[in-house]
């Protein structure tokens, strides 16, 4: 039976049963996890399937761009969306496109066919992350945020991790279109379960959407991502990619004109009045330039440097997924022992050092000592990811739950294209074109690439250092909610 429509207004969420309780972060966390694996598990299938297409392989980069591409555009209106049609109409129908998209990837005949349905794809991914993330935050009371949050933010690490893997896997043993089959089955329940029991969430009346602005910063921020996409890699000359730059910035000072003298803008940016808001949106922005590179740089050095297969780069990468599972245990203990802005400066240092740490393995570092790393890299980052992420709702009003989920979703796919980008022209530039048939050279330019990403990541510490000792507060305190969540 179909769950109740449900106006927000201003109140406190209604309390849901203790079923849906248990299975609303699953369901979001199963359609975030297929939204990030899809972002990285084409990548060791291109060689194949451009192959099986009759196309060159750089001919692939669109099919690559297209899919970041859109959710770059559509993810802005996903706040909209949700409180005019209701937050278990869009997800249900975000899952439907990406699902359907998925088949119709796996059945395409030709790369312009391909490329179109990653399109589709991507509308659909643009809409299921930051709409889950809302209904969330809606369903459940801020000081149990936490908890979900981490929950739902553990698929986002390791996605990107096992993508690579899976993809090589599928190639190896299967065919290519798996890939895009896979989401079919888990995308045909998803949709059932959703639409039983995903809260359906709307505002009374929604406000006219900004046609205006969705044109300027949806073609300013497409341009921008398909920039980071293609530079350093000689597609284009310096000169086009500054124009196109040039013009992504033109264009996205023009919706910062327009959105200043509107009620209801596309992206509220006054939101980042809000001193928690602003600090978890853009420390998390610059905090993932350097977090953002490693699923780029780890395959690269233990299969390209230090000669090991992908499966056995795989296993070295799954310890970082078991150690981020094992931080939930301690993470809301040690938030509200020490409260966000002790726990992010501290943490964002380790996380910078243990970054610079990655360049300590080499061709005799001894398996057990990878692993340590390994381990506590992905303890703090999943203390890193669920802090900001939790942080970015602690002192948002409920009117504006949808516009700061639509905000900060955006901050995030630009800072995940802004981090594979920089490790990418780190990499160039301290790995040069004979490195790769040398792999003690290609060893010592990926070392310099992650003590690079590890120095940008501390000084984005700096960020954090406006925050107060009590903020986050309302997330973390649990003296009058005693919860127990499986």
């Amino acid at each position: 039976m179909s769950s109740p429509e449900i106006s927000t207004g201003h109140a406190e969420p209604p309390e849901l049963s203790a079923a849906a309780k248990q299975l609303l972060p699953w369901l979001v966390a199963v359609a975030l996890f297929m939204e990030s694996l899809d972002t990285t598990i084409l990548n060791t299938a291109v060689p194949a399937v451009s192959e099986a297409l009759n196309v060159a392989p750089l001919a692939m980069k669109a099919v690559l761009a297209s899919y970041t591409l859109a959710l770059a555009v559509f993810i802005p209106i996903s706040g909209w969306m949700a409180d005019r049609f209701g937050t278990r109409h869009v997800f249900t129908s975000a899952i439907g496109l990406f699902t359907l998209g998925s088949l119709l990837c796996g059945l395409s005949s030709n790369i312009h066919l391909l490329v179109a349905c990653r399109v589709l794809q991507g509308m659909g991914g643009a809409m299921m992350v930051p709409v889950g993330r809302l209904t969330l935050v809606r369903a459940f009371p801020k000081h149990e945020l936490l908890r979900v949050m981490t929950f739902i933010a553990l698929p986002a690490q390791v996605a990107p991790m096992l993508g690579p893997m899976a993809g090589g896997l599928i190639v190896a043993y299967f065919h290519w279109r798996v890939i895009f089959f896979l989401n079919v089955p888990i995308g045909l329940l998803g949709l059932v379960l959703v639409y039983m029991h995903l809260p359906d969430y709307r505002e009374e009346k929604s406000h006219p959407l900004d046609f205006v602005g969705l044109v300027l910063f949806g073609s300013g921020i497409a341009l921008l991502s398909y920039v980071l996409e293609v530079f350093g890699e000689h597609q284009l000359s310096t000169l086009e990619i500054a124009g196109l730059l040039g013009l992504s910035v033109l264009l996205l000072a023009a919706y910062w004109v327009h959105g200043r003298k509107l009620e209801f803008p596309l992206l509220n940016l006054s939101l980042f009045n809000i001193r928690t808001f602003r600090a978890a949106v853009s420390g998390g922005f610059f905090t993932r330039l350097g977090i953002g590179g490693v699923p780029f740089l780890l395959p690269l050095l233990y299969q390209s440097g230090l000669g090991f297969t992908p499966i056995q780069s795989g296993l070295l990468i799954m310890p970082q997924a078991i150690a981020s599972m094992g931080m939930k245990a301690i993470l809301r203990k040690l938030l509200n022992a020490r409260g966000y802005k002790m726990v992010l400066l501290v943490n964002t240092l380790i996380v910078g050092v243990l970054l610079g740490l990655f360049a300590v393995i080499g061709l005799q570092t001894p398996v057990w000592v990878i692993v340590l790393i390994a381990v506590l890299y992905g303890g703090c980052t999943s203390l890193q990811y669920s802090a900001m992420n939790t942080l970015v709702f602690a002192d948002v009003e409920e009117k504006d739950t949808s516009m700061a989920s639509s905000v900060a979703s955006t901050g995030q796919q630009l800072s995940i294209s802004f981090g594979v980008a920089a490790a990418g022209l780190t990499t160039a530039f301290f790995v040069p074109g004979s490195a790769y048939t040398n792999p003690g050279l290609m060893v010592g330019g990926i070392h310099k690439a992650f003590l690079w990403l590890g120095v940008m990541t501390m000084f984005s510490t700096l960020v954090f250092t406006g925050l107060k000792r009590s903020d986050g507060e309302s997330v973390t305190d649990q003296k009058e909610h005693e919860t127990h969540v499986g």
